[in-house]
């Protein structure tokens, strides 16, 4: 109710501005649901004692291998026994095809995030340990999260509410399980705590997220300790050309130093060890 009745005389007392929730969703208050989103998630960070983060990007539409596999199996069989339109059986087959050869990304985020995690819990100081944060949703960050629950530790996820593909996974720790409105807030905080960031195969928002982060780091407006992988060479030099980026002189050669390229779990995990221990412990 807008008003709170008070004494005999049927007095009523206005409502306090903090409680009008019909002003804090409305466009005057977009000020103090910005702030919301800076301060809440510190206050809760801070009091569950963490401060390193290790950083999954990578495509929300990535299936785990089982899953993968199994579509794969169903499509075939469809085609094989012409059980629907051969066109559209055809477009299955080659779009299952491609997802069983994503998935090994699913299995190798959830590793490397298994891994990290493993290590990170044998620190002596719970305040030194590196935790695995995601964005919170399904397909490598999923991966994230999931590699990291199998390890036995605390993960994040910074959800986000959108219209479709973002649902919250079930391997995120529910206390360190965030939802945002606002992509660049949600942001920030994917970069705040980060002391590596790891990108695996993705689309719009993944390139987004790593081309936002190298900026920061070239222009000096994220501290350059971070480390960052590229995960997939394959992947990373067929949609983006870097050395063309070079050759144009868009960007400087000692700019590809800014993050580095690896296929397998054991050279990234090695990669990240090392860095981490140097620079953060």
């Amino acid at each position: 109710m807008a008003n709170e009745k008070i004494g005999p005389e049927g007095l009523v007392r206005p409502q306090k501005a903090y409680k009008n929730l019909a002003f804090l969703n409305s466009p005057d208050a977009r000020t103090i649901r910005v702030m919301c989103e800076f301060l809440e998630p510190q206050a809760r960070l801070k009091r569950l004692n963490i401060h390193h983060t290790v950083v999954f990007f990578g495509s929300a539409r990535t299936l785990p291998a089982p899953e993968a596999s199994e579509r794969l199996a169903k499509a075939k069989t469809a085609i094989e026994h012409a059980d629907g339109d051969l066109d559209t059986l055809q477009r299955e087959y080659i779009l299952a095809q491609h997802a069983h050869n994503m998935s090994r990304y699913y299995e190798d985020a959830a590793a490397l995030a298994e891994r990290l995690t493993k290590w990170s819990l044998t620190l002596p100081q719970p305040e030194d340990r590196f935790v695995v944060c995601s964005g919170g949703g399904p397909g490598i960050m999923e991966a994230a999260n999931r590699g990291a629950k199998r390890a036995g530790g605390e993960s994040i996820g910074l959800n986000i509410s959108l219209p479709h593909e973002q649902f919250p996974n079930p391997y995120q720790s529910p206390e360190l399980a965030f939802e945002f409105h606002y992509f660049f807030i949600r942001k920030f905080w994917f970069v705040h705590l980060s002391r590596a960031i790891v990108v695996f195969p993705g689309g719009f928002g993944t390139c987004d997220e790593f081309f936002e982060l190298v900026t920061l780091l070239q222009t000096g407006k994220a501290a350059n300790n971070r480390s960052v992988i590229l995960y997939g060479t394959d992947f990373w030099n067929e949609v983006v050309d870097f050395d063309a980026m070079v050759r144009w002189g868009v960007i400087s050669p000692e700019d590809l130093n800014l993050f580095h390229l690896y296929d397998d779990v054991d050279s990234a995990f090695t990669h990240l060890k090392d860095h981490l221990s140097a620079h953060h412990l």
